[in-house]
């Protein structure tokens, strides 16, 4: 139910155990800050005569979870969220501005793992006429290739009640970009939630972390949410280039016809994916944060991707 990096709550049959970690927990070759995540099922063994604290002795099977680099060590994994049905990614077109490329970033993980994403606009109560020409052309975009498109107001509550109604019934991954509101959209979407919402910084115009850990919480309506702390940035050391190109979707779907079964859709001659791009069927837009993703890799050599210190 949350995890403070030492500690684990643990629901069992409605009850919470405080649990600790004994021995190492391992996924493949993957190197984690956290061995265990928000929405793992595990088995517990209790500790002490009275009942109060537990052992995690065993993590179950995933049958999906959610990764990205750690900001703090770059050679390193953390595990956001396990056993989701779908992640919501909050952002706004104000207080603070959409970062480029950020929403293709976070799609980067969660279609890795064939995760359903909604993507919410918030503050649309602020936004100005030119911002809400931007949001319909966003829309069209991400609609396009698949992707539900919500523009929400948690001060007004603009549309709570449809973002409501697409999270009723299902465990959902709750991401953001620091500043964006999360916690006062989770405040509209269930008032008994009264999680502290934060402000924007004066001096930097960025978000403040209101949320310190990844928790799950229930709300009305069987909605299931696991909050986890703004996000400020996301890199991919654990990504080579070629699961970049499979893994933007649209981008997949056109690369059949490529001259070469390894292409990067870069350079190669015979691109069918830059050919859509040309001809207006794949966004130029998401074309370009594909091309400053693979770009990064490949400024990283294979050494510095791969090993820690």
């Amino acid at each position: 139910m949350k995890s403070t990096g030492s500690w684990y709550m643990v629901r069992v049959n409605n009850v919470t155990y405080p649990c600790r970690i004994v021995g190492k927990f391992r996924m493949g070759d993957q190197k984690l800050t956290n061995p265990v995540a928000v929405g793992d099922r595990v088995r517990i063994q209790l500790e002490d005569s009275e009942e109060s604290t537990g052992v995690i002795r065993e993590i179950l099977d995933r049958d999906n979870y959610v990764l990205r680099q750690s900001p703090r060590r770059k050679h390193f994994m953390h595990l956001m969220a396990a056993n989701i049905d779908q992640a919501l990614l909050l952002v706004t077109l104000r207080e603070p501005e959409l970062k480029p490329g950020f929403i293709d970033r976070y799609l980067l993980m969660t279609e890795t793992h064939d995760i359903p994403c909604i993507l919410s606009f918030n503050k649309i109560d602020l936004y100005t006429p030119e911002d809400h020409q931007d949001l319909e052309e966003i829309k069209s975009i991400y609609q396009k290739i698949g992707y539900s498109v919500i523009g929400i107001s948690a001060k007004t509550h603009e549309n709570i009640d449809q973002l409501r109604e697409m999270l009723a019934g299902k465990r959902t991954l709750v991401s953001g970009q620091s500043g964006v509101g999360k916690s006062s959209v989770l405040n509209a979407l269930d008032p008994h939630l009264q999680l502290p919402e934060g402000e924007l910084s004066d001096y930097s115009g960025k978000g403040q972390h209101t949320t310190t850990f990844a928790e799950m919480y229930f709300l009305h309506h069987n909605i299931q949410i696991i909050d986890t702390p703004g996000i400020k940035t996301l890199s991919f050391n654990n990504m080579e280039v070629q699961d970049v190109a499979h893994n933007f979707r649209e981008f997949f779907e056109y690369s059949s016809p490529c001259r070469f079964y390894n292409c990067t859709h870069q350079n190669e001659p015979g691109c069918a994916v830059k050919e859509a791009v040309v001809e207006g069927e794949i966004s130029i837009i998401r074309y370009q944060n594909y091309l400053a993703i693979i770009g990064e890799i490949e400024d990283q050599n294979y050494w510095e991707r791969h090993t820690d210190f």
